[in-house]
């Protein structure tokens, strides 16, 4: 029983990771839009689902790579 909730457990951690990952980007995108991350977005670091909102709702003030990545 507390092998069966610990594989659970570690399925979902997994999962997440997974999940993060894929919205994370490229190598590429993120190095466009880390200047963009901390100029406008630090408040919301380290929360990704956050600094993408933060980048999504600054579109205009974006550099030309990272809005390039947005578009």
């Amino acid at each position: 029983m507390r092998i069966a909730a610990l594989m659970a457990v570690a399925a979902a951690l997994c999962l997440t990771a997974a999940t993060a990952m894929a919205e994370s980007g490229t190598k590429e995108q993120q190095d466009a839009c880390k200047p963009d991350v901390f100029r406008l977005c630090n408040k919301d670091i380290p929360v990704q689902a956050k600094i993408v909102a933060c980048l999504k709702q600054n579109r205009t003030q974006l550099s030309p790579a990272c809005r390039k990545v947005f578009s």
